[in-house]
């Protein structure tokens, strides 16, 4: 049974930090490319940050110099550390693992955690 199971959203203040973690199972996890969506009321699910099963990331514009997307492939997890959090920022964020080969797919989604931030 695959699980990726989020923590780490709150409310905090504009210009504070919170630290977003997502622990998988069930799937192989350091052949994954894993990722963090967000969508916030009203709008479309957008893609935040992406780190490849080779370590390759790449983030959205407007979270450049801000968010921190890392992987921990012995604990299976993967982290999401945002700074100088605005309020624009607040949205239910999501992990996702996907993988693709010529023999398998796969495209799993977290439950999602809220993230508010104050201005």
């Amino acid at each position: 049974q695959v699980r990726l199971v989020e923590s780490g959203g709150g409310l905090v203040q504009a210009g504070g930090s919170l630290r977003l973690s997502c622990a998988a199972s069930g799937i192989i996890f350091s052949a994954s490319d894993m990722g963090w969506y967000r969508q916030a009321p009203g709008k479309q699910r957008e893609l935040v940050a992406v780190v490849t099963s080779g370590g390759v990331t790449n983030y959205a514009d407007s979270v450049k110099g801000r968010f921190t997307i890392s992987r921990d492939n012995a604990k299976n997890t993967v982290y999401l550390q945002m700074n100088s959090l605005k309020p624009e920022d607040t949205a239910v964020y999501y992990c996702n693992a996907k993988k693709v080969t010529a023999f398998r797919r796969y495209d799993y989604w977290g439950q999602g955690t809220q993230v508010t931030v104050s201005s």
